[in-house]
């Protein structure tokens, strides 16, 4: 059985993303799905309990998807799950140079290695931060993210 993790902030989970998590449950026997706290980004919107119920409620048509949190090196966590690889989406040729670099460190310390798969070009343009900000302004992102999540949104910036 392989296994892969995909991690982020998903702060929102977007279609790109739920492409990349379809595309993995077709190939991997198992994939699951990381939630982080990202130190390098600005607060989010949505804590990490949230986060996680939105990928779940957006995931749940999957039946090799597992949902956690996590908050300290994803090469821990590859580990404490028995990850085969780490996978990573790719939208733009800036992705990649930024993933790579964190895909070489992760094997320089852990051994685990990433797999990248880049995204359809119909969600290439989708980021969790534009869709916070459309959204923050009242803007229509329904056709951008699940289900749960365009409902968390607009219940959210109504208050």
């Amino acid at each position: 059985m392989t296994k892969v993790l995909y991690p982020g902030s998903f702060d929102p989970i977007h279609n790109g993303h739920l492409e990349v998590i379809t595309t993995a449950s077709s190939l991997f026997d198992e994939v699951v799905v990381a939630a982080v706290r990202n130190p390098q980004k600005s607060g989010g919107l949505f804590d990490l309990e949230v986060r996680q119920r939105l990928i779940a409620e957006s995931t749940k048509h999957l039946g090799n998807v597992e949902i956690t949190m996590f908050q300290a090196l994803v090469v821990d966590l590859a580990k404490d799950v028995g990850a085969d690889f780490i996978l990573k989406g790719l939208r733009v040729v800036s992705d990649f140079e930024s993933e790579l670099m964190m895909a070489q460190m992760n094997e320089a310390i852990s051994g685990v290695r990433t797999l990248f798969l880049p995204s359809a070009s119909s969600n290439s343009f989708l980021a969790s931060k534009l869709i916070r900000e459309v959204a923050r302004f009242g803007g229509d992102v329904s056709s951008m993210v699940p289900p749960p999540v365009a409902a968390q949104l607009t219940e959210h910036f109504a208050q």
